[in-house]
């Protein structure tokens, strides 16, 4: 069993957002599949660290996750800046369900156990944020931080 992490996959598989058009980015769905394919097996654990999807709603991921959902492993999500359709824990598990998407886990207020690891973490933000929005989102986390980090103490993490 290895743990692997990955963050910014920007898919765009049900929306018109490619990230193609930037240069590095040509076939990066195809490359990532291939890689991921090639390193994960189905016991190994990925972290999403955010910027799953850039579906604006819920209904607009569902192509975007049924392709995570056919790559090996169980995949941890973290929420990122750009998952603008990231909504309660409850919607996005119920919307799971009904796809039939099992291998994926929401990491959000909460912390997993990765045989002795234990995951956590929330979105990041500017850590010299000035404006009275930043300040509010880093507040925010910081306080979703700290429940994450309570959530790992709970299970043993360290």
């Amino acid at each position: 069993m290895a743990l692997y992490a990955i963050a910014d996959l920007h898919l765009s598989l049900g929306t018109d957002k490619p990230m193609d058009v930037f240069r590095g980015w040509e076939n990066y769905v195809e490359r990532l599949e291939k890689n991921w394919r090639a390193l994960v097996t189905e016991e190994d654990t990925v972290v999403i660290a955010g910027d799953i999807s850039w579906g604006m709603r819920l209904e607009e991921t569902g192509k975007d996750f049924a392709f995570i959902e056919s790559l090996p492993g169980k995949k941890l999500l973290l929420k990122g800046n750009h998952d603008y359709w990231w909504s309660t824990r409850n919607k996005i598990e119920t919307f799971f369900a009904q796809k039939g998407f099992k291998t994926m886990q929401l990491v959000f207020n909460s912390a997993e156990r990765v045989g002795d690891i234990t995951v956590c973490g929330t979105r990041g933000w500017l850590y010299n944020a000035e404006t009275a929005e930043d300040k509010k989102i880093v507040a925010r986390e910081n306080g979703r931080l700290i429940a994450s980090l309570n959530a790992a103490k709970a299970l043993g993490g360290t």
